[in-house]
């Protein structure tokens, strides 16, 4: 279970006290459990969407179920949404572009990517119907965590040395398996068929953001997991909002 700890400890800001799952073995282990931790997360959204009263204005429903979402990790997301495109979106050397993600300066490329991916979430559960409005909170945390997995597996690690190396030393195949598999499995149980197109969604998303990272700097890096993660957290809602049941509430 020190694993499962290490996971939580660093997909949230949940505090945990002690050092159990501190160690970094525990973390290098850890993989398995990030879509577990994922679906935790999601509960807690789902009951909050649940618990709002479906006359709330969507607006105000959408900012609250956005900042929860942001809040889980500490808006540790985001900032390596931010890092990617200010460095990816540099048109720079591939060195540069990996100094550029170090920096712990905000670029402009970084604020709009932030902007983007904020307005897609907001506008995609205001849009969302009321019914539905708990299913998109309790899968978009699923599907970030899922395609930070499958990211992990499918791309080497960019730089020599950083915080997600610890990923790297133990197989990762078998994690993205389950990744996937998991995705599916909690996609179906609350959508049915409808879930298929969700999970194909995410799956193709995750696809296409790794297979432009690799393409612009050769690997992945610990913003990049960050990046796949909202990018593809913002898919569910999405598809669940411009799918033949979505509408504004």
């Amino acid at each position: 279970m020190k694993s499962l700890v290490a996971a939580w400890r660093f997909l949230t800001i949940a505090p945990i006290p002690g050092d159990w799952g501190s160690a970094r073995d525990d973390l290098a282990r850890s993989l398995p459990w990030f879509p577990i931790v994922g679906l935790g997360l999601g509960v807690v959204a789902a009951g909050l969407a649940a618990g709002l009263p479906w006359d709330a204005p969507p607006l105000i429903t959408a900012a609250v179920l956005v900042v929860v979402l942001a809040g889980f990790s500490g808006c540790l997301h985001l900032d390596g949404l931010a890092d990617t495109a200010d460095g990816l979106l540099s048109s720079r050397s591939r060195e540069r572009m990996l100094e550029i993600m170090k920096d712990s300066h905000i670029g402009v490329m970084g604020v709009v990517a932030i902007a983007g991916v904020w307005l897609l979430k907001f506008g995609a559960l205001a849009s969302v119907t009321a019914q539905e409005l708990w299913v998109a909170a309790l899968l978009m945390p699923v599907a970030g965590r899922c395609a930070m997995v499958v990211q992990l597996a499918m791309l080497p690690y960019a730089r020599t040395t950083g915080l997600a190396s610890v990923f790297y030393v133990r197989p990762r195949r078998l994690a993205a398996f389950w990744a996937v598999a998991f995705l599916a499995a909690v996609a179906w149980g609350v959508l049915g068929p409808r879930g298929l197109v969700v999970w194909a969604a995410c799956i193709a998303a995750t696809l296409v953001v790794s297979g432009y990272v690799y393409r612009r700097i050769g690997g992945a890096t610990g913003d990049t997991f960050g990046a796949v993660c909202e990018i593809v957290e913002v898919v569910p809602a999405l598809v669940l909002a411009l799918g033949p049941m979505g509408q504004a509430r």
